[in-house]
């Protein structure tokens, strides 16, 4: 699984550019799976913390039930209102849920979860897509591990 470190350890600019897009705004929205393999979509909150891309929920929340059961996910983030400015951003890959020293770790940061019982997945890298708009030209730049990034303008 490829984390966030290392995307951005391979493709500096583009994270840059999709980190921006998960800053800019707080909430965005995940897809995952249910039971069924039908798609449900949830919005959802990520930060980075340590070189990880991490998503936390309450606890039970379906979207952790679904990636406890099959951890494939896709992450969209939030384009803002009525404008493309600075893209639109795609994360997709698989997650992990933290436990023990590690979800310590994160609720440590988090002293407003008062009875500690968030839950936080850590949501691995395997794709990356920013969709910018440029020169009357639509440009989509796409990031997979070892391959680097590849851009397809029409």
């Amino acid at each position: 699984m490829t984390t966030w470190q290392q995307f951005t350890d391979e493709a500096p600019e583009l994270a840059a550019a999709v980190a921006a897009r998960l800053t800019a705004h707080k909430h965005h929205v995940i897809a995952t799976l249910r039971a069924d393999g039908s798609p449900r979509v949830s919005g959802t909150e990520v930060e980075t913390f340590l070189g990880l891309l991490v998503l936390g929920s309450m606890p039970n929340a379906r979207k952790v039930l679904d990636l406890r059961r099959d951890p494939r996910f896709s992450l969209h983030s939030n384009p803002g209102h009525h404008t493309m400015e600075g893209g639109d951003a795609k994360i997709s890959g698989r997650a992990r849920e933290l436990v023990g020293e590690e979800k310590q770790a994160i609720r440590d940061c988090y002293p407003d979860d008062p009875g500690g019982d968030a839950q936080f997945f850590e949501l691995g890298v395997e794709s990356v897509v920013l969709t910018t708009v440029s020169d009357d030209k639509l440009h989509v730049d796409l990031w997979r591990p070892g391959a680097g990034v590849t851009r397809t303008s029409r």
